[in-house]
């Protein structure tokens, strides 16, 4: 990895550590304790696995779970929380498909 690369992604993961601390604090009212200097090689993990955009998805989802919000529960099991909002969004996909399809099948029954 290059000096540029790794700089982008050491970049990225702060920004993404700094949105974990503020929804962790806006949610529990403190800031959380952890050491920023390992954390961000977690959280560029995280980046590899799955992208900037998507990390930043699985932040603010993860904040809409019932857990404590440890950073290490998100990087141990932030591929579950991936699963679980794709899935929520796919379901969201096929209800949309669902209520189309019955309001277009109501309309016809009341053009008849």
């Amino acid at each position: 990895m290059t000096g540029k690369v790794q700089g982008t992604k050491v970049r990225e993961s702060h920004m993404l550590l700094t949105k974990y601390v503020s929804a962790y604090t806006r949610v529990h009212g403190e800031k959380p304790r952890f050491n920023r200097y390992s954390a961000k090689w977690g959280m560029i993990d995280v980046i590899d696995s799955v992208g900037v955009e998507r990390a930043e998805e699985l932040i603010n989802y993860y904040f809409h779970t019932g857990s404590d919000h440890s950073i290490e529960f998100f990087y141990r099991n932030y591929d579950k929380l991936d699963r679980s909002l794709s899935q929520i969004s796919e379901d969201r996909r096929r209800r949309a498909i669902i209520m189309e399809s019955t309001r277009q099948r109501v309309e016809e029954v009341r053009d008849q």
